[in-house]
């Protein structure tokens, strides 16, 4: 219930932990830095999964599956990327009672396991491009934990694609990343800032890296997707080259990219409040519950056949629930579907009866509104509508006024450790700057937004010439 919720305003993290226990998203697992996702979490996971597969599919992508164990031998291919993975490497040294002649490593990420097949698959170039995605379980080592933000174990899709050019690689890159920027803002109603990371903060083995970062609501940013151009270093790696209509032999040009579990997390820090989860109609997996409240034998039989014509008329285009349980109060029942995020609550008893009304109650503002009973179909689509598009209105707004464009280094170490926030400052593009600013005041660059024009400036810690502003904040 929402009184175990502690306040965000209190302590975020704490909060935050609250929700996903309370909610019953998920649990901590026997195995340190392991969840276990229940039910109300992975139909959440369901719903985000479903969504974005359609959208994968539909831009020209199939899905397919590659083993869980990696031969160790395979990482040591791509020095760079062996050396970014190894210390959150699991690595698998017995099996079937026996030493095994080569350690396994357990899938941190697929790019080598997928392109060492992609070399026996592709021989010309009719064979390409090859445009693969998987839905899988990943593994890394992680030391400080935090349910759906960061785990041992987490759920993911990573897309793997192979080219003719590093031009067609270049525009796979960033059509995926399109796609998520337009299923997070579409779909989750996340804004996002659209951007490619600094060479330090890159994917290992990439040849540059794109992101997605969203303001969540401590102020702090979270990298909800990433795209990655890794250039020819795994085709070169795993001998992935193909036959040009000319019959010269040319290596392929290679993107991955992938979103996670993680996507709960955002949704419960960029939209929750304190009575618990606020989630947008497009991907809650129950958009409406429809709570009788009881009267008399004849006033219930008529509110029961009211509610059974209207779900039978919307359930196959809304997800709805109806809650009759006699065991539970409707002010427990209130309680309780805010917590866990359900859009829009319906409400009818005996004063609604006598009027030929139910109430609406909304979950992103509190409102509440009587519909008339012939209204009410069209009324809970045009709602939900409404809903979707508040949240949205509402996270854009919290990101604009959160985020600033400080000159001054004092001003801004004074913005990230007071309340935080988005701060977008020069940057010469020096390693040193970048881990100075980090190792001072915790603010990474998250990404260098593609919305930011080319100005002239000075990087806010050293002074030196910069050309664009760069996104820095904390983050998760």
């Amino acid at each position: 219930m929402a009184e175990k919720i502690a306040k965000q305003s209190d302590d975020f993290s704490r909060w935050y932990n609250d929700v996903v226990i309370s909610s019953e998203l998920a649990d901590y697992s026997p195995v340190r830095g392991c969840m276990v996702i229940r039910p109300n979490g992975f139909a959440i996971w369901e719903k985000l999964r479903d969504t974005l597969d359609r959208m994968i599919k539909e831009s020209g992508h199939q899905n397919a599956y590659f083993p869980l164990f990696i031969p160790e031998s395979f990482f040591k291919k791509e020095a760079e990327h062996v050396k970014g993975f190894s210390p959150e490497c699991a690595v698998v040294t017995h099996g079937g009672g026996k030493k095994l002649e080569e350690p396994l490593m357990i899938r941190p990420t697929s790019e080598t396991i997928i392109y060492s097949m992609y070399s026996k698959w592709i021989d010309s170039y009719r064979d390409l491009p090859v445009l693969i995605n998987q839905w899988a379980n990943i593994v890394r080592w992680e030391m400080r934990t935090r349910l759906f933000l960061r785990t041992t174990e987490f759920l993911w899709q990573e897309g793997h694609t192979a080219h003719a050019t590093h031009e067609e690689a270049e525009e796979e890159c960033l059509k995926m990343l399109d796609v998520y920027a337009e299923f997070a803002e579409k779909y989750m109603a996340i804004p996002v800032i659209k951007g490619q990371k600094s060479e330090k903060e890159k994917f290992a083995g990439a040849l540059r890296t794109y992101s997605i970062e969203s303001m969540m609501k401590d102020k702090k940013a979270l990298q909800s997707g990433t795209s990655h151009d890794l250039g020819q270093n795994f085709a070169k790696a795993f001998n992935v080259r193909y036959q040009t209509k000319e019959g010269n032999m040319e290596y392929v040009w290679q993107t991955s990219w992938g979103v996670s579990t993680r996507l709960i997390g955002a949704l419960i820090m960029a939209h929750g409040d304190d009575r618990g989860l606020v989630i947008p109609p497009k991907i809650a997996p129950t958009q409406v519950v429809i709570i009788p409240i009881k009267g008399g034998e004849t006033e219930n039989a008529e509110i029961n056949e009211f509610i059974d014509n209207l779900y039978e008329d919307i359930n196959k285009e809304i997800s709805i629930k109806v809650d009759d349980d006699e065991r539970t109060s409707p002010g427990w029942k209130f309680n309780q579907y805010e917590l866990l995020g359900i859009p829009l609550r319906i409400e009818i008893g005996p004063k609604d009866l006598k009027n030929k009304e139910v109430v609406f109650v909304r979950r992103d503002n509190g409102k509440k509104e009587s519909a008339e009973w012939g209204d009410v179909k069209e009324k809970i689509k045009s709602v939900l509508d409404d809903i979707q598009e508040n949240i949205l209105k509402i996270a854009r707004d919290f990101r604009k006024k959160n985020t600033f464009y400080p000159d001054d280094y004092n001003n801004f170490r004074e913005i990230v450790e007071g309340e935080g926030g988005f701060l977008m400052s020069h940057w010469c593009g020096k390693d040193v700057c970048e881990e100075k600013i980090q190792e001072e005041t915790k603010a990474v660059i998250c990404t260098i937004p593609f919305e930011n024009k080319n100005e002239n400036g000075k990087c806010i810690l050293c002074g030196g010439d910069s050309q664009k502003r760069v996104l820095f904040s904390k983050s998760y």
